[in-house]
């Protein structure tokens, strides 16, 4: 027997008596009784109904009223009405009804016609009502001030920091980061430029927050990777007796399918525990594990001690104090999700330099060629993905270099000459104030005063702060080779300590006044190379080395936002 499937255009009531009355004859048929309906049928997620086949009633067959008002009385058909529906056919039912509700509404009238194919938007046209898609984000610089900004869901972590440069002021060198920070556990990590900043921010506390500082170091390993990665402690490099070009060594980390390791003992501290143990620790692309017996690599003496997928890596600022570490370079793998002290996984190694390997490692081998791709990135962007370039004003649109040496200024066109102008510019202070001084004339600020406080506008200059914070500072902003700051010196009110990093080592070189015709002068070299002003002296060894263990190439900034 074939069955017809429903029209769409179902009427509601019709096909609710129609149900009842099939479940009445599906009962009627399991008693053995006789029913002048055919049941609802359900084949393919579809009803069917047969309204032609009907069993007709024999011609001799009477039934009279009382009859009828019994059977429509009786217990067993209220038995039968009471049985529960199939719940297929009422979900039909539903959206049926749906349908009409919707049918039913009125036409909207389109106000542009023009830009659609229909004059009327029908209301199942309508675009869903969908949230704005933006989030409240706190940043902080290093001297504690906060700044509220808004940014779109996909943000990165480069595109705000660009953000932040823009609206602070700075000058965008591709170096600035922004750190992950949670006081209370001591922990901070450097965001990748292609995180999503919404999606950290998940996963933080509510103690945690975001700092906005320099990071030299963060593609530091792209240029030198030989200074981050040792040749003991890489497994394939022993293999190979340690002949291994820069290129290829980074090749091998990048590379998927390669089986790099990192191999050496560290300090890890027990779940739960105050005890630290030292244990041979293996860093692959499947996790960090270590091993019960020994150096051996079997499998059967390898255990797992953390998932990179799931787990970021993080610094440790307070290790000593918090977790009683053995040594002062305390890094700790935190899995994604707020998490509690203990379960952290604390590891500390013999030295900064270790650190810095296994950390560099942990992130290669999570990210992989990603981090690459975020290092080729051009180091100057002239557009924001989410955020335009802010646009200057029309009174510095309209300035010009000019020229006034002759009797008539005039403009200058060629790029490098108004550059070279500008530059002769900022140094007339100087030609100024010897002149004066040689004519006798009287100078509104005494060059000897105006030597000794004009470095004070520097971005490099820190003024009164301590030995240990300009460690801190160095530490902070990637103890890459030339990292560099001035500060006051602590013992002599009258000179001043320039603080240099050098193969992850800091030092300290004191620069001392000296008086020459009625001058002061400042030296780093005991009198052999005179400067009149800190500015000319940092600049002089910015391109010179002279004294100093390598050239000032980075300078040691603060930003206020």
């Amino acid at each position: 027997i074939s069955y017809p499937e429903a029209k769409d255009d179902v009427d509601l009531e019709a096909l609710v008596n129609d149900m009842n009355s099939s479940f009445e004859s599906l009962y009627s048929t399991c008693s053995s009784v006789q029913s002048e309906s055919v049941p609802l049928l359900q084949h393919n997620g579809q009803v069917h109904r047969d309204h032609h086949r009907s069993a007709p009633m024999p011609p001799h067959t009477h039934t009279s009223n009382s009859e009828l008002q019994h059977s429509t009385t009786s217990p067993k058909q209220r038995r039968r009405r009471s049985q529960p529906m199939h719940i297929l056919a009422v979900r039909r039912l539903q959206e049926e009804e749906q349908q009409l509700r919707t049918s039913s509404l009125p036409a909207i009238p389109n106000p542009f016609p023009e830009l659609s194919g229909s004059p009327v938007l029908s209301p199942g046209s309508l675009p869903p009502c969908q949230p704005s898609g933006t989030y409240i984000i706190n940043i902080f610089s290093e001297d504690g001030m906060g700044k509220v900004v808004e940014i779109p869901a996909d943000m990165t972590a480069r595109d705000l920091c660009q953000l932040l440069v823009y609206k602070s002021h700075c000058v965008d060198d591709n170096s600035w980061a922004l750190v992950e920070h949670h006081p209370l556990l001591g922990l901070e990590r450097c965001l990748e430029d292609h995180e999503l900043v919404v999606q950290v921010q998940a996963s933080m506390t509510s103690e945690g927050r975001f700092l906005f500082r320099k990071n030299y170091a963060k593609y530091e390993f792209f240029r030198n990777p030989l200074n981050f990665f040792p040749e003991h402690m890489v497994a394939w490099c022993q293999e190979t007796n340690g002949a291994i070009p820069p290129s290829q060594l980074l090749q091998n980390f990048l590379n998927s399918s390669s089986c790099p390791e990192i191999q050496a003992f560290l300090y890890v501290k027990e779940m739960g525990r105050k005890s630290w143990k030292k244990l041979y620790v293996f860093l692959r692309r499947s996790g960090l594990y270590f091993s019960t017996k020994g150096t051996s690599k079997e499998p059967r003496h390898l255990q797992l001690l953390a998932d990179l997928e799931d787990s970021n890596v993080f610094t440790v600022t307070t290790g000593k104090k918090l977790h009683s570490a053995p040594t002062d370079y305390e890094f700790c793998i935190k899995p994604n999700k707020r998490t509690e002290l203990k379960e952290l996984r604390m590891l500390c190694t013999e030295d900064e330099q270790s650190r810095t390997s296994w950390m560099t490692a942990f992130r290669l081998f999570k990210y992989g060629i990603v981090l690459y791709q975020n290092y080729k990135i051009p180091q100057q962007r002239k557009t924001l993905s989410h955020f335009s370039t802010p646009v200057r004003s029309v009174s510095e649109n309209s300035l010009v270099a000019m020229d006034f040496s002759g009797r008539i200024g005039r403009v200058i066109d060629n790029p490098l000459e108004a550059q070279s102008a500008a530059m002769e510019e900022g140094n007339a202070w100087r030609k100024r104030s010897q002149r004066m001084n040689i004519l006798g004339s009287p100078s509104p600020l005494h060059p000897c005063l105006l030597n000794s406080v004009i470095h004070r506008t520097q971005l490099w200059f820190h003024g009164r702060i301590t030995r240990e914070e300009s460690h801190r500072m160095i530490h902070q902003q990637g103890q890459v080779d030339g990292l560099f700051l001035l500060r006051d010196s602590q013992s002599n009110p009258k000179a001043f300590v320039l603080t240099l990093c050098h193969h992850q080592k800091i030092k300290h070189f004191q620069i001392l006044p000296c008086e020459e015709d009625g001058q002061i002068f400042f030296s780093l070299d005991d009198g052999s190379t005179k400067f009149t002003d800190l500015i000319q002296l940092v600049e002089f060894y910015q391109l010179n080395r002279g004294v100093l263990p390598c050239k000032l190439k980075h300078p040691c900034t603060l930003v206020a936002l």
